[in-house]
């Protein structure tokens, strides 16, 4: 579904991802992992076109991309960012209905009821100002506006990121019922343990290079993994 070779990308004079290799294929969670700093969301915006790539090449669904944000969405790749990034001014349903600007926009109704399906709560506040929900709510907006675009592949940057533990639970429970109904997710985190518990593969990233990858279990029981995580 995804295959990256090689990527390298930056700001400026500073290179940050060195040479990434990744893939995800039909039906997977994968699982990209490292701590603050290491190049996830530089990684997230290289793929989805934001930021222009220096070396490599990105397939998606068997086609080169173009290297323009529009070119991702196009073709399904749709990016929920760290941060949520929801409009706060705007209404829940107004939120939602942006993510069918550029894809979904046919089937828009059938798209929004499949959202409001997953997550009753946000049918019950769609008029309200999407910047008064409580963060659990505002990732629930983010992941369903992604929804309305009709995703290939999902990338979720950080989705438990400033939850409470019951939320952040309820977050992963998401996460895998989604990619039970079909929808191939590639998950980034720092929250290495309950990825580990939902992801079919994962790769550990440090310092813009791939340290480790492998099937999820033999992740979780690599000596390495506490090593660049605890120090130990």
């Amino acid at each position: 579904m995804l295959e990256v070779k090689g990527l390298r990308a930056g700001y400026g004079a500073v290179e940050v991802l060195r040479g990434i290799d990744i893939s995800v294929s039909k039906g997977e969670i994968v699982a990209v992992l490292g701590a603050n700093g290491v190049g996830k969301t530089t990684l997230n915006k290289a793929l989805s076109g934001v930021l222009p790539v220096t070396a490599g090449r990105i397939v998606f669904d068997g086609v080169p991309l173009s290297g323009s944000s529009t070119a991702a969405v196009d073709a399904g790749l749709i990016h929920v960012p760290e941060g949520r990034k929801i409009f706060p001014n705007m209404t829940v349903l107004e939120n939602i209905e942006l993510g069918s600007y550029r894809r979904g926009k046919k089937n828009r109704t059938r798209n929004l009821e499949n959202v409001f399906a997953t997550f009753p709560r946000l049918k019950e506040r769609t008029g309200q100002a999407a910047g008064t929900l409580s963060g659990g709510e505002q990732q629930m907006l983010a992941i369903g506006r992604g929804m309305m675009a009709e995703p290939k592949l999902l990338i979720l940057d950080e989705p438990s990121l400033g939850l409470s533990p019951l939320l952040v639970e309820e977050m992963f429970n998401l996460v895998r019922r989604l990619n039970q109904d079909g929808l191939p997710v590639m998950l980034v985190e720092q929250n290495v343990v309950q990825s580990l518990e939902i992801a079919s593969r994962a790769y550990i990233v440090e310092n813009g290079t791939i340290t480790m990858s492998g099937t999820a279990a033999e992740i979780s029981a690599n000596p390495e993994l506490k090593r660049a995580y605890l120090g130990l």
